[in-house]
């Protein structure tokens, strides 16, 4: 046991009562009496390894955070998320759903991801972002500002994603490829090497974008 849940609860905007966390040894940052963030139950908080839940962070249902996650600020885990490895929720970010964040993934700023999404590796994703349905973001990619990412588009490598851009159906974003401004990528195109694509451009059906091409315009 590394930590006990304290008589203090308090009811989420959804009508889940959780009861905050605190700790009953030293592990990680976290020391013997520390008080942390709010949890439904036992089930969404590993007794193992480093995991915790901090600040005024809320993770209840099915959601679980375990190895050496954190969740802290503001954020919330809920549904049949999972949290783990070395991964960080932070500021107001939501993880939902069955999405799933691990490795050393970091999520921040007002994001969610729900549905099915994965965010893992190095991945950084802050601001507005959503990530949803079967998306994946990994590798070194960061994402910002109000993207959009989903169906079953990946973003991946040293990608670079902000802006309103938006990223989806079987599109895949890779290498040092930069997508911004109000930029599209859809259907089943490809953007790599260190291709941009920017302003009110939109790739579509199966374009291949690649090198040091730079799209501005339907493709």
């Amino acid at each position: 046991m590394k930590y006990t849940l304290s008589e203090k609860g308090i009811v989420t905007p959804y009508g889940v009562t959780v009861y905050q966390v605190q700790a009953i040894r030293c592990f990680g940052s976290v020391k013997t009496g520390d008080l942390g963030g709010f949890i439904e139950t036992e089930d969404n908080l590993s007794h193992e390894g480093n995991a915790w839940v901090g600040g005024e962070a809320v993770v209840f249902s099915n959601a679980k955070v375990f190895g050496d996650a954190v969740v802290s600020g503001n954020a919330c885990a809920k549904g049949d998320a999972y949290i783990y490895n070395n991964a960080r929720i932070e500021g107001n970010a939501r993880v939902e759903g069955d999405a799933r964040v691990f490795g050393n993934a970091q999520i921040g700023g007002f994001t969610k991801v729900f549905g099915n999404a994965r965010v893992y590796g190095d991945a950084r994703i802050t601001d507005d972002v959503r990530v949803y349905s079967n998306a994946r973001v990994f590798g070194n990619a960061w994402i910002g500002d109000i993207v959009q990412v989903y169906d079953d588009a990946w973003v991946e490598g040293n990608a670079r994603v902000f802006g309103k851009a938006r990223v989806f159906g079987n599109a895949r974003i890779f290498e040092n490829a930069k997508i911004y401004g109000d930029a599209w990528v859809e259907g089943d195109s490809w953007v790599g090497g260190k291709a941009r694509v920017y302003g009110d451009a939109r790739v579509t059906g199966d374009a291949r974008v690649e090198g040091k091409e730079r799209i501005t315009s339907t493709v």
